[in-house]
């Protein structure tokens, strides 16, 4: 016979590529599918971790074999083995023959005393659990069964508490690209302020400024809290309340942050938030809206797309963000200058200014 027509494809389109040229049609691979199934075991096992303390205390001992881990924590040998092994393959633990110890990523984020910990954060992350199990429902009736606004407070408060590390990095780092130090005296107002990460950032770069800190009673404690930790307290005052409703001076601040609060409130939630902000500033006066937002393409930043479907199981009107609806609301409110950054890894800002 002669030699094939298109000999370039022998190189190209191999068995282990293709299939047979020309009659086999090689199936796309299963792994998408088994990442999602798996993600569910993934995320459990990572909660039975911290539930045990398994890192903290490999923490204090070292990498150590599995005998001691087990008696340590007194569980089951082979059991906590298969645990151990399991975070091994998810890129969390390291281990040689029967040795466990941490690595970099375990030291970072899965010890309770890291710069960068979130061991408060993995367990309410994904909002009320039982949620995703009536997700299908929810799809068909617009409404989760238990929307977390039924007792904001509850769900709010260990939330914050598990996420002010990093919006705290968030906030600290911006300042490079933002210089909101460079204002000797600003006047912040931290609206849906949580722990207020924003106000401690700005008012430890900025000893002559102050801020007005607005939440919910019961999560304006969290602020109070972080504030006083921070020793920017006696510069902070506090005004609890729903941030649609709370009375606000016109004209009256140098900064204004929405950090992370607009995709809990539906489109025309967010929208009347950055309609407040831009009336609280003064006249060069800039707004901080930090969340996370969706790419038109839908796939460059899966987190934001799948942060929004975490909003829409657990609330009323949460939804995802895109960029362009956000760009839209403030150009329709009336800010110039709109700027996206990335202070830290996945963390994006808009900064926007009223104009002078």
């Amino acid at each position: 016979m002669a030699d094939a027509p298109y000999p370039e494809l022998k190189k190209s389109h191999t068995m282990a590529h293709e299939g047979r040229p020309w009659t086999d049609h090689k199936p796309p691979p299963a792994a998408p599918v088994w990442g999602v199934i798996e993600g569910f075991g993934s995320y459990h096992l990572l909660l039975a971790a911290l539930e045990l303390n398994v890192f903290d205390t490999l923490e204090r001992t070292g990498p150590t074999a599995i005998g001691p881990v087990a008696r340590l924590l007194e569980v089951s040998e082979p059991h906590l083995q298969a645990l151990l092994d399991s975070l091994v393959a998810l890129g969390m633990l390291e281990q040689y023959r029967n040795v466990y110890g941490l690595n970099d990523t375990a030291e970072r984020y899965l010890t309770s005393g890291a710069e960068a910990s979130m061991v408060e954060l993995i367990p309410v992350a994904p909002g009320p659990h039982d949620n995703w199990l009536g997700l299908a429902e929810t799809i068909r009736s617009g409404r989760p069964a238990k929307p977390i606004d039924d007792d904001p407070s509850a769900f709010y408060v260990p939330l914050v508490e598990g996420t002010f590390t990093t919006m705290l990095r968030a906030a600290t780092r911006a300042d490079l690209l933002v210089r909101y130090s460079s204002h000797p005296a600003p006047r912040v107002l931290d609206l849906g302020a949580g722990g207020a990460p924003w106000t401690i950032a700005v008012l430890k770069a900025c000893p002559g400024g102050s801020a007005v800190v607005n939440d919910l009673p019961g999560v304006l404690e969290v602020a109070e809290r972080m504030t006083a930790e921070h020793g920017v307290l006696s510069r902070c005052e506090f005004l609890p309340g729903d941030f649609h409703e709370v009375a606000l001076d016109d004209g009256a601040f140098d900064l204004v942050a929405l950090g992370h609060v607009c995709r809990t409130e539906g489109e025309v939630g967010a929208r009347h938030l950055v309609d407040r902000a831009f009336s609280a500033l003064r006249p060069g006066g800039r707004l901080m809206l930090a969340d996370y937002f969706v790419d038109s393409e839908r796939k460059f930043n899966p987190h934001g797309v799948l942060m929004g479907m975490t909003m829409m199981t657990s609330t009323v009107h949460g939804f995802p963000i895109t960029n362009e609806q956000v760009v839209g609301w403030m150009g329709d409110a009336g800010f110039e200058a709109v700027r996206l950054i990335e202070p830290i890894g996945s963390q994006f800002v808009y900064v926007a200014t009223r104009p002078r």
